[in-house]
Formats: C-alpha cells, structure tokens, sequence
C-alpha cells in the first residue's frame, strides 16, 4: 500500500505545533547553541585564531586534532550515557570545558609566538573537539529520552535550529571581531545550559526521569 505524502505545509504545522511544549521550548537555545559552537569552529577558530598563529598550512593540522578529539569524546560520552542524570552530568562537564575556552579568549589569550604560539590554538582545537563531542552525542540521547513518541518531530527541531544558528555564525563573522563573537558565544551558552539545567531538575522533581 503507497504510503500517505505529507506535504511541505503539513510540516510545517507539526514543527510549529511541537513548540507548545515546555520542554521543547526549555531545550531549543540548547539546539541553537550547539549550532553555534560547530559554525564557530568554521568561521573564528580557523580564520582569526588559526591562521595568525600557524599560518594557513596549520589550519589542516588544527581541525585534524580537533576532528580527533571530537572522535574520541563522542565515543567515550555515548558508552557512559545511560538516563537523564548521565546526560546532565556529561553536558555539564562539556559546557564547563567550553566556557573556560571562550573566558580564555576574551580575557586571557593573545596570539604569541614560538613553541608556545604554536600550541595554544591545538590546546584550544582539541578542549572545543571535546565539547562538540559531548553535545553531538548527548543532544541525540536527550532526544531519544524525552520524545520517545515523537523523535521525529524533536530531531526536526534540532536540525532547523542548528542550522540556523550556524547561518547566523557565518552572516556576522565577516562584521564583527573575534571577541564580539566570542560575548555573544558565552551568553548564548549560559543561557541554553541554565534551561536545560532547569529542565532536568524538573524532570528529576516530578519523578519523570527517563532512562
């Protein structure tokens, strides 16, 4: 039997309809941040952090160390995820890690030279590689977790609100520095981690917590 086509406004409607949900809702800047992180790595990192201190031919080498770290995370923080609280606890340390590289870019780094300069950016490549991992795995889990009726609906929502974060990245790079990009950066992730913070402590208090 041919299958019903669902057509592009019935999509729409059930994207939109989903964000009646508070738990949705408490989760989509998670979704946007972690868009933002990855289209960081493309439009700052490479370009405003790599080239000055490796010049060009470093910046293979850079994403090289962050793709592998990224790897290993992304295996590690799946074979320790198994309900709610491993999730909040992996997600925390990841955002944790992340933080402190974007308090360290604002306050702290400078582009330096020798053996040091060199370093810096791989120490930094490898630190967000881990952080990426972490959300890339965890986001997916907390999906499956909470909308086990619905997981087609929430990875929707995920991709939309990925993708357009990262379009946001790529269409202010060109017009603002490094350490704009960087407030913005911090704020967005405070504000995604305090919702989804709050959301599974209210999953923890109402005994729902899936697992």
């Amino acid at each position: 039997m041919e299958e019903k086509k669902v057509l592009p406004l019935e999509q729409a409607y059930f994207l939109l309809s989903f964000l009646g949900e508070a738990r949705v809702l408490l989760i989509i800047p998670l979704f946007a941040y972690s868009g933002l992180q990855q289209a960081f790595v493309w439009a700052e990192f490479t370009k405003k952090i790599v080239e000055p201190a490796l010049r060009l031919s470093g910046v293979g080498g850079a994403m090289a160390v962050y793709g592998v770290a990224d790897a290993i995370c992304a295996l590690l923080a799946g074979r320790f995820t198994s309900d709610l609280y491993s999730v909040t606890l992996i997600v925390s340390f990841g955002s944790f890690l992340q933080f402190v590289i974007l308090l360290w870019l604002l306050f702290g780094y400078s582009l330096s030279s020798g053996v040091l300069g060199s370093i810096l950016p791989l120490v930094i490549g490898a630190v967000w590689g881990i952080g990426d991992g972490v959300f890339n795995t965890q986001l997916n889990a907390l999906l499956g977790m909470l909308f086990r009726q619905n997981t087609e609906a929430a990875f929707a929502q995920l991709k939309v609100w990925q993708s357009a974060a990262t379009a946001v990245v790529f269409f202010l790079s060109p017009a603002i520095g490094l350490k704009a990009m960087v407030i913005i950066m911090t704020a967005a992730l405070c504000i995604s981690v305090s919702g989804f913070l709050f959301l599974a402590l209210s999953l923890q208090k109402s005994s729902i917590v899936p697992s």
